[in-house]
């Protein structure tokens, strides 16, 4: 029974070299998605907080999209323009909506497909386009 206790505290535990090499697969494929996604994640949400402010400001629709598109300009938002904003006036108040599709490159032929949408409008719905 001793000679069993003996071979069990003898052998090693850890990772291999192969689980390590695979780990490190795994989390430098985590990083790179990361790195690509982030930008345009917080690209969306300067989106959302510019809406915000020009709701705030408030003005016809041609004044909204103007200053959306400073706003733009000032925070380097390239994804969207102030024509591409849908813009509603329900009730005297403007709710201001969006709804576009972020492609990320990650090899030559593999991206992602991101699809953002954000509205001013406290129901969380946002607009169909007029198109």
């Amino acid at each position: 029974m001793q000679d069993r206790k003996y071979l069990t505290l003898g052998r090693q535990g850890g990772m291999s070299l192969t689980g390590l090499i695979l780990g490190l697969v795994v989390v430098g494929l985590v990083a790179v998605l990361a790195i690509k996604v982030i930008p345009s994640w917080l690209e969306y949400r300067s989106i959302k907080d510019g809406i915000s402010r020009v709701k705030e400001e408030g003005g016809s629709v041609a004044e909204m999209q103007k200053a959306f598109d400073k706003f733009a300009d000032i925070n380097n938002v390239t994804s969207l323009r102030g024509r591409d904003l849908i813009i509603s006036k329900d009730g005297g108040e403007p709710e201001i909506s969006f709804a576009y599709q972020k492609r990320i490159a990650l090899t030559d032929n593999a991206s992602i497909v991101i699809d953002y949408d954000g509205t001013t409008d406290r129901s969380g719905v946002v607009a169909a386009s007029a198109d």
